[in-house]
């Protein structure tokens, strides 16, 4: 399938998110109109007054629910190339369809209203985790590819039902709804006029460009990552490894790369940088120049191990991509975050 360059125009759904909003912006900045969904105007306002140097290269439509039937058939038409984001994180539910159905079914919407109302699309890349690659193994250090899915987690959802643990639950939704976009290209290959790609990233940090006016609309891995950076409650020890990072910045990128280059499409891609510590976290920010004040410490001579590698060798050697440091991206990461905690500050007062 040819591969999608500028000026052609991406259908960027979830638009307004922390990943989505770095995806429209490295678009906008290759040369692509941007046409974005969001799920209130103040949300497009927001992203129009931000890309507004981009003039009429960006656009905003009102998707307020992914999960309805025909939910993107009037947003895809009319585009070259649909980068879907979109998918709702329930976090709080019990019953596992409150997790696994609006991901599935946000994610079949979208490829449906490209095949009935998308002529143009020839290219879908579909954000996913490596969420659905994390099958246990007893390999140490356990190594993580394209050719892993997480069935333990779907397994266990099936069997344990409302009992089964949250983290389970939202692995099983996110191996469900790409296994379900891959199984969606395959049945209807003969009548669909695009392929597909999917980005799989580990963690996600890096600085903050989406609306967060207050503190309490602040959520996802940058929330974790600001309480983390403030001492405060998790995580409780720093020494214990934790997961892969990558920055959103290269999130965004390699989101693009899929758009761009024809080698992509219908393949996965892992995207992450490296495994981390919060020790580690702690070292490079205390290791910034200029000094960052205020960053907890830890204990800096504990020696980090990693005992799970999310590998994005592919990415590296088919896109030709090189990750951002994990001192780049913590840095950036704080100074964008204590940035908003002025105008959260001044809008409490």
């Amino acid at each position: 399938m040819p591969a999608v360059q500028p000026p052609a125009t991406v259908l960027v759904t979830g638009a307004s998110g922390f990943v989505a909003v770095w995806i429209t912006k490295t678009l906008l900045e290759r040369g692509f109109h941007v046409r974005g969904t969001v799920r209130s105007p103040s949300k497009g306002e927001y992203l129009a007054n931000l890309f507004k140097t981009h003039g009429s290269k960006f656009t905003y439509v009102l998707v307020e629910d992914v999960s309805l039937e025909g939910a993107f058939d009037q947003a895809v038409k009319g585009v070259d190339a649909v980068v879907h984001t979109a998918s709702p994180v329930n976090v709080d539910g019990e019953e596992p369809d409150a997790f696994i159905k609006p991901a599935v079914n946000g994610t079949l919407n979208a490829l449906k209203g490209v095949k009935k109302h998308g002529a143009s699309v020839k290219r879908v890349v579909i954000t996913g985790s490596v969420a659905a690659l994390l099958q246990p193994k007893d390999d140490v250090p356990a190594v993580y590819t394209e050719a892993d899915w997480n069935t333990f987690a779907v397994e266990e959802v099936k069997a344990k039902g409302i009992h089964a643990d949250q983290m389970s639950k939202y692995r099983a939704s996110k191996t469900l709804a790409e296994r379900a976009a891959w199984d969606f290209v395959e049945q209807n290959k003969a009548e669909i006029g695009f392929d597909l790609a999917t980005i799989l990233p580990s963690c996600v940090f890096g600085p903050v460009l989406h609306d967060t006016p207050t503190i309490e609309q602040l959520s996802g891995t940058p929330k974790f990552f600001y309480v983390s950076t403030r001492g405060e409650g998790f995580p409780r020890d720093r020494k214990s490894p934790f997961t892969n990072y990558v920055d959103v910045r290269d999130v965004a990128e390699i989101h693009v790369r899929a758009l761009e280059q024809e080698i992509a499409g219908g393949q996965r891609f892992v995207c992450s940088a490296a495994p981390f510590t919060w020790q580690d976290i702690y070292n490079a920010l205390n290791s910034a120049e200029p000094p960052i004040p205020n960053v907890p410490k830890g204990d800096p001579t504990i020696e980090s191990v990693y005992p799970t590698i999310h590998s994005s060798d592919k990415a590296r050697t088919v896109l030709g991509f090189k990750f951002t440091s994990l001192q780049s991206t913590v840095v950036d990461a704080l100074v964008s975050l204590r940035e908003r905690e002025k105008s959260w500050a001044a809008s409490a007062d």
